[in-house]
């Protein structure tokens, strides 16, 4: 695993909106940094797809855990949503993706760092973008990337299995454009598969108290549906108590047991099942107990709020944010590869591992300002 440096195409803003990516610069600058890549060697690949099927597995392991001893209270989950949980959980409506954070330097097994499992982001960036920039500036290499082909086999897989004539496509409103770009590059994958679709804001799914039922714009009623928005957001809201009560009829993708995985009390469950696995980090709930450097992360936080980070007992980093009522999650703090800190975004399509993508910040946390860095390898 290198870090090399590499000249930026010509018009690559063009290229890039061209591919959907039309916010390749943030607050920051550049967020689509093709000054550098990362060139790995295919041991190192098959390194991280081996560790990205396993910490799967294991998180399927801790999920069952958390279910069979009735541990939703540590996670912040409200017993409204358990019923709904665990129709879900038995009866396994779609769920499409999911992107693990791990920490790797080439020479030590990954190790997970968070996993995000309900909305995960940087899914165009790891999917098309960079493709396409290995074919105009790495030719004749190769990328960890099947993204894409999972995705079609994936809504082919699914075609005659939804509920109703129209799976919809719902994100946040344009001021969300990685959100709404995200939807809307999952749409097309489903397009291509043949599905009939159609895009919805979040704020414009409506409610029909008369049917009971969730309904578009055009009054018609929803019955397969692919939300860009948080579960443990949904849950609290009038929103979510209509789509608890009607759950066994609308199929919500991704589904409401992603809750337990998103959440990062899932490390410290992960770490009390499996201690000195290789792929995971020592993490405990609501203490840091006899770790020295350690980052302190919220339950449900996102983009890096409310993180704190201490180094032998001296905080050197903390976060703002609105998180943090929920609890927190206290994780061994890893060295950072280089000064760079890289973060491998290890991407599951159907349960099985797709691909990758890396994000790297001059801080220590990684948050939406961070830069995307295209790879390859040979």
């Amino acid at each position: 695993m290198q870090r090399l440096t590499s000249p930026p195409r010509h018009d690559w803003e063009r290229i890039v909106e061209g591919q959907g990516l039309i916010y390749h610069h943030t607050a920051n600058g550049v967020y689509w940094d093709e000054s550098a890549c990362y060139q790995f060697t295919a041991r190192e690949v098959d390194e991280l797809e081996a560790a990205t099927n396993e910490l799967q597995a294991r998180c399927l392991d801790a999920a069952q855990h958390v279910i069979d001893k009735k541990r939703f209270a540590e996670f912040g989950i409200p017993p409204a949503a358990v019923p709904s949980i665990l129709w879900a959980w038995e009866n396994e409506p779609p769920a499409i993706y999911g992107r693990f954070d791990l920490i790797y330097d080439g020479r030590t097994p990954p190790k997970l760092l968070e996993y995000n499992a309900d909305t995960p982001t940087a899914l165009i960036e790891a999917s098309i973008a960079q493709w396409y920039w290995k074919e105009d500036v790495r030719t004749g290499t190769d990328q960890f990337n099947s993204i894409h082909e999972r995705l079609v086999a994936k809504w082919k897989e699914l075609k005659d299995y939804l509920s109703g004539d129209v799976l919809y496509f719902a994100a946040l409103p344009e001021q969300q454009a990685e959100d709404l770009m995200t939807a809307t590059y999952l749409r097309d994958t489903a397009i291509e598969a043949g599905l009939t679709t159609e895009a919805l804001l979040i704020p414009d799914i409506g409610w029909d108290p008369d049917a009971h039922e969730f309904v578009d714009l055009q009054q018609r009623t929803i019955r397969s549906i692919f939300k860009l928005y948080p579960w443990e957001w949904m849950v609290w809201e009038t929103f979510g108590e209509h789509a608890l009560d009607t759950y066994k009829r609308v199929q919500w993708i991704e589904p409401i047991w992603k809750m337990l995985w998103s959440n990062k009390a899932i490390l410290a469950v992960l770490w009390e099942l499996f201690p000195n696995h290789p792929n995971l980090v020592p993490a405990y709930l609501d203490t840091p107990r006899d770790l020295t450097s350690y980052v302190k992360k919220p339950k449900m936080s996102r983009e890096g709020s409310n993180v704190s980070v201490v180094v032998n007992e001296r905080r050197v980093v903390e976060t703002a944010g609105d998180y943090g009522e929920e609890g927190f999650v206290f994780q061994q703090f890893v060295p950072p590869v280089n000064e760079q800190h890289p973060i491998v975004g290890s991407w599951v399509i159907d349960g099985v591992s797709a691909g990758m993508g890396i994000r790297e910040s001059t801080a220590l946390v990684t948050d939406n300002l961070s830069r995307f860095v295209p790879h390859f390898f040979e």
